[in-house]
């Protein structure tokens, strides 16, 4: 009897086992999709904001140039009609080619270009950066992630919680590195949210990442999500090509 218990003990620990095993392989299977569908996604919006950036843009200040060296007759009305359009595209395309991939993160660094967005939104919001001295810079993959993460959160603070300011702290610790986003606005109920499309996008970042988050949000006070990327299991990531 006591053979026929252990036995049977040691097969239900071996079920045990093996199906922790599934899930743990499981949990890492569907880690390296979302890596890899993020890294499809950037290597995409990567390719298409260079050629708005460099192609595009270029062509436009060409054309700006020529423009004002082009002999209109006297009629300066057309000629500041034309400079004001052209002016306007050199704008427009660099827009778009920022919001598809951060084409200049890669030299100016994270910190320089998140405060380039703070500058852009400064007539809408008022938006407060928060870095450590400690801060050291990362490997693009991750500053590109965390920039899309911030620029999301911006994006639908301003779109629905009619908040007045956002906080952004960016902190090394020893084990790992912290980001807390933050607003005053009228936040919101996750379980309602979690399905669309601002919330999905934000954590599907976070998990290509291999970090932890949590959201704390008041109904009427405000949102707060907190990032934490721990050091050691950081993707091996050198750059988004």
């Amino acid at each position: 009897m006591t053979f026929i218990l252990l036995a049977y003990r040691s097969f239900i620990q071996r079920i045990i086992k093996e199906q922790n095993a599934q899930h743990e392989a499981e949990v890492r299977h569907q880690k390296n999709l979302a890596l890899e569908n993020i890294k499809a996604q950037e290597s995409e919006r990567k390719r298409i904001a260079v050629m708005i950036h460099d192609d595009i843009g270029n062509r436009l200040n060409i054309l700006s140039l020529w423009l004002n060296n082009l002999d209109t007759k006297g009629d300066e009305l057309i000629k500041k009609n034309i400079t004001t359009q052209m002016s306007s595209l050199i704008d427009s395309a660099r827009s778009i080619s920022h919001s598809l991939y951060p084409v200049n993160l890669e030299s100016v660094g994270l910190v320089l270009y998140i405060e380039e967005l703070i500058a852009n939104l400064a007539g809408r919001i008022n938006i407060s950066l928060n870095v450590s001295p400690k801060f050291q810079k990362k490997e693009i993959f991750i500053e590109v992630q965390l920039y899309r993460i911030i620029q999301e959160f911006t994006t639908n603070v301003l779109k629905h919680s009619e908040a007045s300011r956002i906080w952004i702290y960016i902190k090394d610790n020893k084990a790992n590195l912290a980001v807390i986003i933050s607003d005053n606005g009228q936040s919101f109920e996750y379980d309602e949210v979690k399905k669309g499309m601002g919330i999905k996008n934000i954590e599907s970042r976070i998990k290509s990442m291999n970090a932890a988050h949590k959201w704390k949000n008041t109904i009427g006070k405000g949102s707060r999500l907190i990032i934490k990327i721990p050091y050691n299991e950081l993707p091996d990531q050198n750059s988004v090509n």
